[in-house]
């Protein structure tokens, strides 16, 4: 196989794969810093996190499409960080890790029974793409707050991501990104002083539950996954020519998150935005041959992986508007799509609408999360206008 994989390999892979691993890791690596922070999780908790995440990522990218000849990409759950920025700060890190090992036995067990798609019927995609875009709308808006603090940065970040919107879209975010470290730098913002090169260390966290963490943190994290990224996976995989069977797909990513888990992990899946960059044709020609991006953007993950302590320092040199400002940018496109996608249905827009608002108010009602809250109020909503009237 590996010689096939030279032979079938062209620099158009190789740089797909490349561009894949770089706009997964700018587009959302802030997040899992911020939730971090938030959570007062130490620098090697976070580098652990990150390298177990990667290295997920880069086994079932690699194994996956050298096993099908299919350009599958896998990427960690970027709407699960950003749940987390709001969740995780106040539950012991040992019960968010048993939150994440639940979601991931969730998963593991939907691939494993084939229920994925029956699941996905008792959740209206109008509300899934509510929900998703509540819990990502108090994270977009915080670049507006950050205007306040540091408004030359910010604003910079701001109007270089949409002139690079306009010229490169596929490296907005990555310009926004330079355009910050830049400004930072020439405003003396940037602290190197605990930067280095060097290897992440796994870090081992004991996992427990609590009622709170799998109400807050695990059922939402599972159904974020599901609905925001394996769905959305899927269709870009099909949308291409590659009709894969959906559960081993699942039962792979489930296991190796419930593996990893303890680590840190909350939970890889199937790419959706990245996938497109490997399965499209900018990639290579011949569709049978695509399968190799994504392995390219498979080990490219490994070996940013082994350097997640060096990532974790990088963005901690950073100053806070940048963090929040690039989480905000990355997050533009994902919220636009959960709200377009929400109010699609007509009959299901009420709920829809009711569904982001309960997520984006950031509720916490008997220490449990808006994101539940939300869904909840989202069905009940949809059951109340569509229950039939008497007579």
């Amino acid at each position: 196989m590996p010689s096939r994989l030279l032979t079938d390999t062209s620099a158009s892979s190789v740089v797909a794969g490349f561009v894949a691993m770089l706009t997964g890791y700018t587009s959302s690596l802030v997040l899992m810093f911020q939730a971090g922070q938030a959570a007062g999780l130490t620098d090697g908790q976070i580098s652990s996190w990150i390298w177990a995440l990667s290295i997920g990522m880069a086994i079932c990218s690699v194994g996956l499409s050298l096993r099908y000849s299919t350009p599958v990409v896998i990427a960690w759950s970027t709407p699960g960080a950003a749940l987390l920025i709001g969740s995780l700060p106040g539950v012991p890190y040992s019960e968010a890790i048993g939150a994440f090992m639940l979601a991931s036995a969730a998963i593991l067990l939907c691939g494993l029974t084939g229920s994925f798609d029956r699941l996905m019927r008792h959740v209206p995609g109008s509300l899934a793409a509510a929900l998703l875009a509540g819990v990502l709308f108090q994270i977009g808006v915080a670049i507006f707050r950050a205007v306040e603090v540091q408004p030359v940065l910010v604003l910079g970040m701001f109007f270089s991501y949409l002139a690079a919107k306009r010229l490169a879209p596929r490296y907005a975010v990555l310009t926004a990104l330079l355009v910050g470290v830049v400004l930072a730098a020439l405003y003396g913002q940037l602290d190197f002083s605990g930067f280095g090169l060097r290897f992440a260390v796994p870090v081992w966290t004991t996992p427990s539950l609590s009622f709170a963490s799998v109400i807050s943190i695990g059922i939402p994290l599972f159904v974020i996954a599901m609905a925001s990224q394996n769905m959305p996976g899927l269709a870009v995989l099909r949308a291409e020519g590659y009709a894969l069977p959906a559960s081993p797909l699942i039962s792979t990513t489930g296991l190796a998150s419930l593996l990893l888990a303890p680590f840190g992990s909350h939970g890889i899946h199937l790419a959706a935005i990245t996938m497109a960059i490997c399965a499209g044709p900018e990639a290579h020609p011949d569709p049978a041959k695509r399968y190799t991006a994504a392995v390219w953007c498979g080990l490219f993950y490994g070996v940013a992986g082994l350097f997640g302590a060096t990532l974790a320092a990088l963005f901690a040199a950073f100053p806070s508007a940048l963090v929040i400002a690039i989480a905000a940018l990355a997050l533009l496109g994902s919220i636009g799509s959960g709200l377009t996608q929400a109010m699609q249905q007509p009959s299901e827009r009420e709920a829809a609408l009711i569904t982001f608002m309960v997520t984006a108010s950031g509720l916490t009602l008997w220490g449990i999360g808006s994101a539940l809250w939300g869904l909840v109020a989202g069905i009940l909503t949809l059951w109340i206008l569509r229950a039939r009237t008497p007579g």
